[in-house]
């Protein structure tokens, strides 16, 4: 039987995914900060549960240790979901809940990958897939530190790809346009305004949504998978009308 291991897998995408991998007759297994979400989901889907604080290296050894001791060996896929946003003007997000982004949505999927690849070494055919966004593509005003987090994940799933080749481990980055969770309430302390504010007119996709996406990560040959139209226009705006893309962004926040 084929195992994966999520982190943030007690809501949101990582519960989706799991229910997902689960379905398709999959060995789950879900670490989280939130405790009873997690026990919620562990019972729900018969899965290994842990808790895993992604910036505790200890915690991610304790959590693959034992969930490699539960699915006999093997980790198939593990899934770096895990990750927080704070919305508002770079100046009134604070330093600390900027490095508190950086801690989770970087240091914790480098944590992941460190943790995890003895385990994907000893699997055949294993996968590595770090779940990013859109935002990691076009710089986005309002998540400047979030955006930052996520250009660096699709930045180190690139290098991984490569450097993975040698152990026969594949690589891929899921990037997410907005997508309903509670990651879209996240404002900041200096401001009561939430992403979800912000995108009124934006197509907003479900957690099934990505899921599905994760799913053709975890059998396809590309590097990177894009949840939603919107955010494949994005991506072409990006390659193809750079400046017109950079003109109508200053427009929105110019005074």
């Amino acid at each position: 039987m084929k195992s994966i291991f999520i982190s943030g897998g007690a809501s949101g995408i990582g519960l989706a995914a799991a229910r997902r991998f689960k379905r398709e007759g999959w060995f789950v297994g879900i670490g989280d900060i939130d405790a009873a979400g997690m026990q919620r989901a562990a019972d729900e889907l018969d899965a290994f549960a842990a808790p895993l604080d992604v910036r505790d290296r200890t915690q991610w050894a304790a959590a693959l240790a034992g969930f490699a001791e539960a699915s006999g060996g093997r980790l198939d896929l593990l899934l770096n979901n895990a990750g927080i946003a704070r919305y508002g003007l770079f100046e009134e997000v604070s330093p600390t809940e900027a490095e508190l982004q950086i801690d989770i949505n970087v240091k914790g999927v480098v944590n992941g990958a460190y943790a995890a690849l003895p385990h994907l070494k000893a699997t055949s055919g294993s996968r590595l897939i770090n779940v990013a966004s859109v935002a990691g593509i076009v710089g986005s005003p309002g998540l400047a530190v979030y955006s930052a987090t996520k250009f660096a994940v699709r930045g180190l799933s690139e290098a991984l790809d490569a450097e993975f080749t040698r152990h026969g481990i594949g690589v891929a980055c899921v990037m997410p346009f907005f997508v309903e969770t509670p990651l879209l309430d996240a404002g900041s302390t200096g401001t009561n305004r939430t992403i979800r504010d912000a995108i009124k007119k934006a197509p907003i996709y479900t957690v099934e949504d990505a899921a599905e996406q994760i799913w053709r990560a975890a059998h396809g040959r590309e590097r990177e998978y894009i949840v939603g139209k919107a955010g494949r226009q994005a991506l072409f705006a990006k390659r193809f009308l750079p400046g017109r893309l950079r003109k109508r962004m200053k427009a929105a926040f110019a005074r």
